[in-house]
Order: C-alpha cells, then structure tokens, then sequence
C-alpha cells in the first residue's frame, strides 16, 4: 500500500518524519474514523508498522507511523542526551499541532508506548484509545540487560548478508519460527544502504541517556525504564487500553501483566503465542484484539 512522507519540525526546529497512509473506507462503509498514530520500539523505525498501517488504513482510518527523532527519516538530533521519552513525547505534541489532529488512537511498542505514557501527561485529551505492544509501566530485568546490550553498538556492515545475519542474531529470540526470507525482510526494515554498506536506520548515539544514566546508578535495567506506574495510570483512566504480550517476551513478563490488570482492571489483554519482545502487531491474535478495539472507538 501507498503512503505520503510527511514533514514536521520539533519544538527546537529538527526535521521529523512519519510515513502517512490514507484511510481506504472499504470496511462496513465506513469512510472516516480517529486517525491511528504508531510510535515504534528504542532502536526501530516507522517501517515496523508497514503491514500493521494498511490493515487499519482499510477500516477507514487515516495512520501516521512515526521515525522518532534519531530513527528513519528523521533528523539525528545533535544533542544526545534529548533522547528520551519526555522529549519524544513533546514532538509528538509538535505533530498532533502541525496536522490539526485534537484526538487519536496510539499504537505504542516497546519505547513507543512509554512515549505514549509520558504524553497522557502531556495532552491527556490527545489521546482517545491506546495498545500497549509488550510494554508497561514496569520492565523486566532480563530484557532491559539484553537491549542494553546491544543498543548503541555495531551499526555498519559491508554485506547484506552481514546485516541479515545481525539482525537475525539480535532478535532470533523474539522470532525462533523465522525462516531466512523473513529475516531479509526485517533486516530491510531496520538497515539503510549508504556508502557501499549497510547501516542501522538509527543514530548510535540513541543510547546516550541510557549509558549516561547507567553510569551514574551502576544499573542499566533501572536507567532504561523507571518506575511508570503513575504514568500508566493516568493513560488508563476512561480510555480503552489493550495490552498485547509476547508469549515469550523478555520484557514483560506474567507476573507484570499480573500487576498491570491490578493497576488497570480495565485493561483488554491479547498473548501472541511463539513470539517475544515484540510482536508485530499483524499475528492474529494480536490484530483481532486491535480490530476489536478500533471497533469501540469513533
């Protein structure tokens, strides 16, 4: 499916992206809905939604998959230590200004979903509906460790095969029924080719914040994802909230979703079974579940 590439600046002027899909209106007539704004994980891009974005467009809704700042298209930012969430958060509220949307639907995996956290403080009355892709207020150890591992690091290799095999070896665990034409496909999401070789479609300097936090508490888990849960209970105050969970995600673990329902008993709940950290949202347990929700919401 087609989209746009649409332009925006953040507050401070730096150059942002997001991919524009058109609603297609080809489901039970309906022509028109709240647009669905995607907000990717820590080291990925807006290309992680490209066949989540056309199964929403065709329920008549209109859907931006955002490049974070530092991601995809959009600008490196100069200053490393603004990659966060807070400042996410802000350039999203730039985005919402510049397209004249008051209301959305938010999609949020991994980090996009403690952007969407921090923005439910920002402009609460922005947000209609959210799914929360294996992320909470609270993450696991094991995969904090793991991210911060590699966040950051080998970013340039001289072959395809190379990038493949890297992007294979990272996220082989989320993914164990990948077969090698699924692998060229993810790797063709996360790797730009430039200058004879390939490279992660991120800035390295990403993980600034995270290694600068890291150092001064001597805890990497701690430094990647504080404590939320006030954040995430003002997201799930009089909203639809969906929680989809990796089967076998690292990062969120079922004594966590245990804790998430207590804290939210609203909250839908979908588990994707023989997947990890994180689903891509096209699973059909997960995309039920979202049908399900756009379904409730205007």
């Amino acid at each position: 499916m087609t989209f746009t590439d649409l332009f925006w600046t953040s507050g401070e002027g730096l150059p942002l992206h997001a991919r524009d899909y058109a609603p297609m209106g080809v489901i039970g007539g309906e022509t028109s809905g709240l647009p669905v704004i995607c907000i990717h994980g820590l080291t990925r891009n807006g290309r992680d939604f490209e066949d989540l974005a056309p199964l929403i467009a065709a329920r008549g809704r209109r859907v931006l998959a955002v490049d974070v700042r530092g991601r995809g298209l959009s600008a490196w930012d100069p200053q490393p230590l603004n990659y966060h969430p807070g400042t996410y958060a802000g350039d999203i509220v730039a985005l919402l200004a510049a397209t004249g949307i008051e209301k959305a639907v938010f999609v949020g995996t991994s980090m996009g979903g403690l952007i969407t956290m921090v923005l439910a403080s920002f402009k609460p009355e922005a947000i209609a509906a959210v799914v929360l892709n294996d992320v909470g207020p609270e993450l696991s150890p094991v995969g904090l460790t793991r991210i911060a591992a590699y966040a950051g690091g080998a970013s340039r290799f001289e072959t395809w095969d190379e990038a493949v095999a890297y992007a294979r070896r990272i996220n082989q665990a989320a993914f164990p029924a990948y077969g090698d034409a699924d692998w060229d496909r993810f790797a063709r999401r996360v790797f730009d080719e430039k200058d004879g070789g390939f490279v992660l479609a991120c800035d390295p300097d990403i993980s600034a914040p995270i290694k600068a936090a890291a150092a001064a508490s001597q805890n990497g888990a701690s430094a990647l994802a504080p404590d939320m849960y006030p954040l995430f209970r003002a997201l799930t105050q009089d909203r639809p909230v969906l929680l989809v969970r990796g089967g076998i995600s690292d990062l969120v673990d079922p004594a966590i979703v245990e804790r998430m329902c207590a804290a939210a008993p609203a909250m839908a709940v979908v588990e994707v079974p023989g997947v990890g950290h994180a689903p891509m949202l096209t699973e059909p347990e997960a995309w039920a579940a979202i049908a399900d929700l756009l379904d409730r919401v205007p």
